[in-house]
């Protein structure tokens, strides 16, 4: 991909402030002389957010992380980790108050690669020679430490350069090798554009792209059905959500043995592992199962002397649900293994600990679905109708339905953030046998 590569420092670059012609500045530091065919010229995010506006007079940079994240992949104390209106995920949404004046942040710019492609065109007007541009910031790497330079913004060069199918030096097919072509020009440049030495621009020369078709850096950004660390466990408790609407597509087999095995792992009473889950994957296996539903609640609404209208559109409802989501599982327990007891107290708080035990592996069954992108939700229908519901699903009198959860694709765009959450009315201390925090009663 090279034979012989260079990279050079643009020196001379004056303080960039908003509004400033930052393709004309850099020519002016950049004599067109000095541009060859086939350059790539590297400039930092910094400038080119200076010059498009993009900083704020704010002393609240985690408001700004706050405003400037899509989706929070995890956090840890100051450090939020999240993904960006443009799909970059990186340290507190790229806001960053380094190199800007005191009571200033700077952000990301809005489109890099259209800042990028606007630098390109007006450097290769000047230059009278094709060359391309890329954006660079600092960012981190999940498994290694310290940061280096990669492309937020591309343009006249391949981002990627797609090695599969071609050999090594031993003969032998690659099969997965994707180079990041875009990133690794960031980060030759990043070597002579220190983050003291006011060196925002740099030129690599020598770079060979055979005939890899030019890209932008959003190629580089990896899909979300790609992502295997889209967040982290502790994000991903408070991002599962109650999904009663699906998207097109079907469920994989093996997603649904991963959730059950996952489900599986739950505390259980006496080193028993009392669940058993059902998963009705037919129309005809999930129609028999809401019709016997179908036939216990009109039963006992009617004893309650619910009208036949209202009857009749709270069970449609429950099926826009469940008769609508592409699979069904049926969560049950057994007491089998549960230790008998003569008085009443202990029989009662034994088959609660068997039905404690089912609730657990019910929350990690959804969030081992959510893990793997599906959307889920809990619905406690089979409760009410435990013999019909054995009966729908040939199973013996020992096993006790725990509700039903319906699962498919999740529907098109997020969900709405979860509201915010006073602990004050779920969390209590406890310390050196005193009250630290009593609620108020009620009146």
């Amino acid at each position: 991909m090279t034979s012989g590569l260079s990279v050079l420092p643009v020196e001379g670059i004056p303080e960039i402030r908003p509004g400033d012609d930052l393709a004309a500045i850099v020519a002016a530091a950049l004599p067109a002389s000095d541009l060859r065919a086939g350059d790539v010229v590297a400039v930092t995010q910094k400038v080119v957010s200076k010059a498009e506006g993009r900083l704020v007079r704010s002393d609240d940079r985690a408001e700004w992380v706050r405003r400037e994240t899509r989706r929070v992949v995890a956090s840890r104390e100051d450090v939020v980790i999240s993904e960006t209106a443009h799909g970059f995920v990186c340290a507190n949404a790229g806001v960053d108050a380094s190199n800007v004046a005191e009571g200033w942040l700077s952000l990301l710019p809005e489109d890099p690669d259209r800042s990028a492609e606007e630098l390109r065109k007006r450097l290769s007007v000047e230059a009278g020679v094709d060359v391309g541009v890329v954006v660079t910031d600092t960012f981190g790497r999940a498994w290694r430490r310290g940061v280096v330079d990669v492309a937020i913004g591309a343009a006249g060069l391949p981002a990627l350069v797609d090695l599969r199918g071609t050999a090594d030096h031993t003969g032998r097919a690659l099969e997965a090798t994707i180079v990041a072509l875009a990133d690794q020009v960031a980060s030759a440049a990043g070597l002579v554009m220190g983050k003291a030495d006011r060196v925002p621009v740099a030129i690599v020369r020598g770079l060979a792209t055979g005939t890899a078709p030019a890209g932008s850096a959003h190629d580089i950004v990896r899909p979300p059905e790609e992502d295997l660390f889209r967040e982290s466990p502790l994000v991903a408790i408070s991002a599962r959500r109650t999904i009663r609407s699906f998207g097109d597509g079907a469920v994989p087999r093996a997603a649904l043995e991963e959730a059950v095995r996952a489900a599986c792992t739950a505390p259980a009473p006496h080193h028993t592992r009392p669940w058993l889950f059902v998963a009705l994957t037919s129309p005809a296996a999930k129609r028999r199962l809401l019709s016997a539903m179908a036939v216990a609640w009109r039963a006992d609404l009617e004893r309650d002397g619910t009208p036949d209208d209202v009857i009749a559109r709270r069970i449609a409802k429950s099926d826009a649900v469940l008769g609508a989501a592409p699979v069904l599982i049926v969560p049950l327990i057994r007491l089998k293994g549960a230790h008998s007891y003569s008085d009443v107290e202990r029989r009662t708080a034994e088959r609660d600990m068997f039905v404690l035990s089912g609730g657990a592996a019910i929350q990690s069954l959804l969030l081992a679905l959510h893990a793997q992108g599906l959307a889920s939700s809990w619905i406690s229908s089979t409760l009410f109708c435990a013999e019909e519901t054995r009966d729908a699903l040939g199973l013996d009198d020992e096993w006790i339905p725990l509700g039903s959860v319906a699962v498919g694709p999740p529907p098109a765009g997020n969900p709405p953030p979860r509201p915010s959450l006073d602990l004050g009315e779920h969390l209590l201390f406890r310390s050196n046998d005193a009250v630290d925090e009593v609620p108020e009663e009620d009146g």
